[in-house]
């Protein structure tokens, strides 16, 4: 069966594990595990059969809290071959962002690893979950027929994504999502093939993760996975691995170039890096250090990959902040408030359309309609085009929060301070910070009489949300700038000259 014939994620096992059922398809470096194609096949299928057993059929939604490990990806696509959705839940989730993400899929089953097991099962009454098992739970029957229908637009991930405002919304995803993203890095740059090796570092409730699993199944690469991601370390690996090519993205390039000069920095086998917002002013000096070229990615969890850069424009555009053009799949439009096309040249919101983008947002058809609104999807990200057709990326719109790589809603980490009962008001922002990005900066109001200290509230934060959600900065004041519309007037939060003054910075331990 040749790619272009392949529209699932099923197709894709299958298809791998015939032409090469023997070759390693997976190193798991942490635990010295390796998988072949011919494995993931045969142990995917087995799952499959064992979560049909325990009452799992098509159109479920089942979450997955584990660490990277093979019963991760090897879950994933067990569920795709009944015909059931992940819905990945971050292994730093605690009880509100846990049970969000829980409740609003309707999961009925969760696959986790002990150590969570605990945690979910103190909040599986808040949601409709009925069981909570771990991978040694599962057992697949001694004889039962292995055939596994799949339709292309049939959802096998439910991906839960921070968005401008509010919880987490769960991204719709459909094979044709992944076979789309997967044959574009095969067809086009990087153009990833049979004598590859990739590598990941992020953690598998992350979409990055995901989408390595189904480029390599399309290339017959194989795909080393780190436990995560070690700046000491990573070179290091990537030389013992070999790998060829590999995606970062964040604080990753700005980690690596701080680790110490060594002789061995050139020495590894990698031809390419891509890596979505690589820092303008370090391109050149990324590309120096290991002496090899850095391209720009741009996509998103609804929509996939969208814009790259490839060998033809990369040498005349590092460090412009150039991301290339639109993939094959995918038009582009720089648009202005009203949705329209604005002239090259000037800068607008960046809309998107084509094959293989989300369905939409779960349980959220009001969400689903204003991010395609005119049948682009509306990105909330500024840029411009080239008068040959380049994108250049310029910065977001959205209320969102963009700290070491992590998208972190303000409105999310709000609703979690208003859990407290001496918060009165709170407001959220994010302040600039060299090392991350931007950081967490929150505007608390109290109930009179009541004035808890930062420890006090950042230690409750951190038992309802990520690590990295919980504010770094601490602000407290007697009222806030409303709107008439009575919502906190974050624009004129947002004017401090000195964003962090008068504030309790909680890593230096001091008010600034």
């Amino acid at each position: 069966m040749k790619l272009s014939e392949v529209d699932d994620l099923v197709k894709l096992v299958t298809r791998a594990a015939h032409i090469w059922p023997d070759k390693t398809a997976w190193v798991f470096d942490a635990l010295g595990e390796t998988l072949t194609f011919g494995d993931i096949d045969r142990r995917s299928s087995k799952l499959a059969l064992a979560l049909l057993e325990l009452g799992v059929s098509r159109g479920d939604r089942v979450g997955v809290m584990l660490r990277n490990q093979p019963e991760f990806p090897l879950t994933w696509l067990a569920l795709a071959k009944i015909g059931a959705a992940l819905v990945p839940v971050n292994t730093n989730y605690q009880e509100l962002d846990g049970a969000h993400v829980l409740a609003h899929s309707g999961a009925r089953f969760v696959i986790a690893a002990d150590e969570f097991v605990g945690l979910l099962n103190r909040i599986a009454p808040q949601t409709s979950v009925e069981r909570v098992l771990t991978p040694s739970e599962l057992e697949a029957p001694s004889t039962a027929a292995t055939h596994f229908a799949t339709v292309p637009e049939q959802p096998v991930n439910i991906q839960y994504t921070s968005g401008t405002t509010g919880a987490p919304k769960g991204c719709v995803l459909t094979h044709r999502y992944w076979t789309t993203l997967a044959a574009g890095l095969v067809n086009d740059f990087p153009a990833v093939n049979d004598t590859d090796t990739l590598l990941t570092a992020q953690p598998f409730h992350y979409i990055d993760p995901q989408w390595n699993v189904a480029l390599g199944l399309a290339a017959g690469a194989t795909l080393v996975v780190l436990d995560r991601f070690h700046p000491k370390t990573f070179w290091a690996k990537i030389r013992e691995h070999e790998v060829t090519w590999f995606y970062c993205l964040g604080l990753m390039p700005t980690l690596l170039l701080r680790i110490p000069e060594s002789p061995e920095d050139k020495k590894h086998k990698v031809r390419a890096v891509s890596a979505s917002a690589i820092p303008h002013e370090l391109h050149a000096d990324l590309e120096a250090r290991w002496g090899v070229p850095w391209y720009e990615a741009f996509g998103m969890t609804e929509t996939g990959g969208d814009i790259r850069m490839d060998d033809a424009d990369h040498d005349a555009h590092v460090g412009t902040g150039c991301i290339g053009r639109p993939t094959r799949d995918r038009e582009v439009m720089i648009a202005d408030d009203a949705g329209k096309p604005l002239p090259r040249g000037e800068t607008g919101e960046l809309l998107i359309r084509g094959t293989g983008l989300m369905h939409g947002y779960f349980d959220d058809a009001e969400a689903t309609a204003k991010a395609f609104q005119g049948g682009w999807f509306h990105t909330g990200d500024l840029a411009r085009m080239d008068a040959d057709g380049r994108v250049y990326y310029v910065g977001r719109t959205k209320d969102m929060i963009r700290r070491s790589g992590e998208n972190v809603s303000a409105d999310e980490v709000e609703r979690a301070l208003l859990l407290h009962p001496a918060v009165k008001l709170a407001a959220v922002i994010a302040v600039p910070d060299e090392l991350r990005g931007e950081e967490i900066k929150a505007y608390l109001v109290f109930e009179d009489g009541q004035r808890p200290e930062p420890g006090e509230l950042a230690e409750f934060c951190s038992g309802k949300l990520a690590y990295f959600k919980v504010p770094r900065y601490w602000a407290f004041a007697d009222s806030l700038p409303m709107t008439p519309s009575e919502r906190v007037a974050k624009g004129e939060l947002r004017k401090a000259a000195e964003p962090t003054k008068g504030a309790y910075d909680r890593v230096d331990e001091l008010w600034r």
